[in-house]
């Protein structure tokens, strides 16, 4: 923390002194820090003294300690373990964070700054609180008597410009005859299931995927919370809605799902499919609304198709497990397997082709990393190497 930062910082706790003893003087807030200012760093310079005034002001009304690593273009996500311990991740690692909060109070008063202006509010009877502020980052707030250590603040930074394919590339997530690979199935309609861990970089991945959607198609992007930034024109956006403080109000991803069918979709995308609402997108895609994007928690490809069954016999409408996996073969055409590494760095480690096996849907691996190099297979005579054979619209050329 640079000393004009540690100074700010000194005086914030002196405004916060100055209210609780009741000696603050009219003006309001601007003009309190001002005067604070004026008295404590009379030495600086009339710019140095604006500069440091702005700092107060900053942190005395956002974010507190948290607000420069918000402002810090190098960190993806913010983790708070209770009022001493932050914690931040940059470049897929993580990392103590030079910043702390002087009390749990202090801490409770910042998540209450954040939850506030978007209606929601968390307390002993409701702990667990998921929102999104308003430039599109997602928070994650925990308290006691959940958490053992103090309330626990999850701030993942919404990146307003979404990767694309050739930045992917860049990045070493993907090899380039990969991605030319990947925009061809998209073009070409095949359904497409992203799989991986937490922090894999699959909503990532499925907004680089989207990218090669042709411009002219209506595409409807589903999500919990809205990460998406798709480039096409022609996009509708939906999010999920919890319930309010007298438990009324909520929508689901699944009632999304069901109404995107009647908005005449050439594309649903789908931020991530973890409950009932499996079911309903694949009847979706058996439905003439081929070539949907989505992503899933799985450990391999193989895996990712046992978890979808799963999910979908969450609905509940006593299909047997048979109907499902013939679902689950019929509508997925490629599972795309995203990992994390210990370094940090996102690869893309497997694509296989679904194919039908005795009992349902397998996967035929096309694409691996064996010893760190890729390798690769042509698919078999399926509706994937069908629609493969279809040849690639010159809007799409360029978009891997």
């Amino acid at each position: 923390m640079d000393p004009l930062e540690e100074l700010a910082e000194a005086l914030r706790h002196r405004l916060i002194d100055r209210a609780r003893d009741g000696s603050s003087r009219p003006g309001g807030l601007e003009g309190a820090v001002g005067e604070l200012v004026d008295d404590e760093a009379a030495a600086l310079s009339g710019e140095e003294r604006r500069d440091l005034a702005a700092r107060v002001v900053r942190l005395a009304t956002g974010l507190g300690p948290l607000e420069p690593l918000l402002q810090d273009g190098t960190v993806d996500e913010v983790m708070v373990n209770g009022p001493h311990s932050v914690w931040v991740e940059r470049a897929g690692r993580i990392e103590r964070a030079d910043a702390s909060f002087e009390s749990e109070a202090e801490l409770m008063h910042t998540i209450e700054r954040v939850l506030a202006p978007l209606g929601r509010r968390v307390d002993e009877a409701a702990p667990l609180c998921d929102a999104r502020l308003a430039d599109g980052s997602r928070v994650n707030v925990v308290i006691p008597p959940l958490t053992l250590s103090g309330a626990c603040l999850t701030i993942r930074k919404f990146r307003r410009q979404g990767f694309s394919l050739e930045d992917l590339v860049g990045v070493g997530t993907l090899v380039a005859p990969l991605a030319e690979f990947l925009a061809h199935c998209v073009a070409t309609r095949a359904s497409i299931l992203v799989s991986g861990g937490t922090g894999s970089g699959k909503t990532t991945t499925l907004g680089a995927l989207s990218g090669a959607i042709p411009e002219g198609e209506r595409i409807v992007t589903i999500e919990d919370a809205a990460e998406l930034r798709l480039r096409q024109r022609h996009v509708v956006r939906l999010e999920s809605r919890p319930a309010n403080l007298e438990g009324r109000g909520e929508v689901t991803i699944r009632q999304l799902v069901r109404n995107a069918l009647r908005m005449r979709p050439d594309r649903i995308v789908v931020g991530e499919v973890r409950g009932a609402e499996a079911l309903d997108m694949l009847m979706a895609l058996n439905t003439g609304h081929e070539g949907s994007l989505t992503t899933v928690h799985a450990n391999s490809p193989t895996d990712a198709l046992r978890r979808v069954e799963t999910l979908a016999l969450m609905a509940g409408v006593g299909l047997p497990h048979a109907a499902i996996r013939e679902q689950v073969a019929s509508a997925l055409d490629l599972v795309v397997h995203q990992a994390r590494a210990p370094d940090g760095a996102r690869t893309i480690e497997s694509v296989a082709e679904v194919v039908r096996v005795a009992g349902g849907a397998g996967t035929r691996e096309l694409y691996g990393l064996r010893g760190g190099r890729p390798w690769w297979r042509p698919p078999v005579a399926s509706e994937l190497a069908t629609r493969l054979e279809r040849p690639l619209e010159p809007a799409l050329n360029g978009s891997a």
